[in-house]
């Protein structure tokens, strides 16, 4: 099972539950999430004011703009990177030449080959 972030629409799902007077566990079994996620959400999103679904998408944003996975590879650098996988560099040589990483270049190739 892969992780999936909560959607602004989740975000007001989980709002409109809480005003209804649900509990997390409750909620988590609507919505088809575990509990832990939910926790997990009003622990980070919870203000002075209580949860609120907008302040939570904006936080959520903010926070992910300081992740280490938020910078994004060029299209120059994946072309170079796919021209040495056609030329049969291993990852570990086009990452000491290109600057990628070799799990990130693993995880293209391994991606690319599950979709044909």
């Amino acid at each position: 099972m892969t992780y999936q972030h909560l959607s602004q629409t989740e975000r007001y799902q989980i709002y409109i539950l809480m005003k209804d007077g649900k509990t997390q566990t409750q909620i988590a079994k609507l919505m088809d999430r575990h509990k832990s996620t939910i926790s997990r959400e009003l622990a980070r999103n919870t203000g002075g004011k209580g949860y609120r679904p907008r302040q939570a998408c904006l936080l959520t944003q903010e926070r992910s703009l300081g992740s280490r996975n938020a910078t994004q590879i060029a299209a120059t650098d994946w072309s170079k990177a796919v021209d040495c996988l056609l030329d049969k560099w291993s990852p570990v040589q086009i990452a000491n030449q290109v600057g990628i990483s070799h799990e990130t270049i693993y995880r293209h190739v391994y991606a690319d080959k599950a979709a044909g």
